[in-house]
């Protein structure tokens, strides 16, 4: 079996559906015509034990394709076991089990059509009271996760001459806030590099694209509040927590009337895996489509608006 490491070549090297050797001597199977039209397309997506993972994951189960749903914990995704979907475990921030799920994608589907690089969480709070470690730890999930699965699924996608990246991002990735500088600073850099890709990966048939959420109705915003840092708040920040907290009854996804449903994020994350000429980026939400212009007004106007609402926390 060739593993994602030694897969280094496009499917023009050899004929499809024969072993073929790559420029250093490497081998990997090229996949034949046949089989794009017989097999089912088949996606690996990561975070799946809730929200927009697990709705993502029956979106491309609706429509028939092979599912790879993962999480930290596979009990967490029984049901979607249950559904139809493979399921396995998978920690984005563990290299090796990254490159297992990878090969065990391809082995048990043949290919590996689209990745979903969903699984991330926020580390909130003023990077005064973020502690180092923190930061690395939500770039380590969210920055370096993706990165990690993108590399070893690119090789096999070369080889395909096909296939689609399709990185969760937020509005947040755009344009940042006090207070969120961790998570914004984790999405600015996934968004960048998948810029970067999408050049990059183009000449080979693979597309890469970024979906732009606003505040989503699930657990996520519970996974948020545990990250605000509770025993070392600097009391200077007090109005800083407070406006946070404001924030979130007014367009949080805890019942927040700017939330969307983890459903409208699947859909748009299922079109642009689906779409023959996807765009590079897809805002989902009204505070996602209309909060982008916000990163048109001069920056000392955002900032004006923001000494405004401390004022008025």
């Amino acid at each position: 079996m060739a593993t994602a490491e030694d897969v280094d070549r496009t499917a023009d090297d050899g004929p499809d559906g024969t072993v073929v050797e790559d420029d250093r001597g490497r081998e990997t199977t090229a996949t034949t015509d046949s089989d794009r039209f017989t097999r089912k397309k088949s996606v690996l997506i990561t975070g799946c034990s809730s929200g927009i993972g697990r709705a993502t994951a029956r979106a491309f189960l609706a429509e028939d394709w092979q599912v790879f749903a993962t999480a930290r914990n596979v009990d967490d995704i029984e049901a979607l076991e249950e559904a139809g979907c493979e399921t396995l475990a998978l920690d984005v921030t563990d290299p090796e089990q990254v490159a297992r799920v990878v090969e065990e994608t391809v082995d048990i589907a043949g290919s590996i059509d689209c990745v979903v690089n969903n699984a991330g969480y926020a580390q909130m709070g003023p990077l005064e009271d973020v502690a180092t470690v923190d930061l690395h730890r939500q770039f380590d999930v969210n920055v370096y996760g993706p990165h990690r699965l993108t590399r070893a699924a690119l090789p096999h996608m070369r080889a395909q001459g096909e296939g689609r990246i399709v990185n969760v991002s937020s509005v947040i990735g755009r344009i940042s806030m006090p207070g969120a500088g961790a998570y914004a600073g984790s999405k600015h850099a996934l968004e960048a590099m998948s810029d970067a890709l999408r050049g990059e990966v183009d000449e080979f048939g693979i597309d890469v694209i970024v979906v732009e959420p606003g505040p989503v109705e699930t657990n996520f915003t519970d996974r948020v509040d545990d990250e605000l840092p509770e025993d070392e708040r600097t009391p200077a920040y007090e109005a800083l927590y407070e406006l946070y907290d404001d924030a979130q009854l007014i367009g949080g996804g805890s019942g927040g009337p700017f939330a969307s449903d983890p459903e409208d994020v699947a859909e748009a994350i299922l079109e642009s895996a689906t779409s023959p000429d996807p765009p590079a980026r897809y805002p989902v939400g009204p505070l996602a489509q209309y909060g982008l212009y916000a990163r048109y007004l001069p920056d000392r106007l955002r900032d004006a608006v923001y000494g405004i609402l401390r004022k008025l926390a």
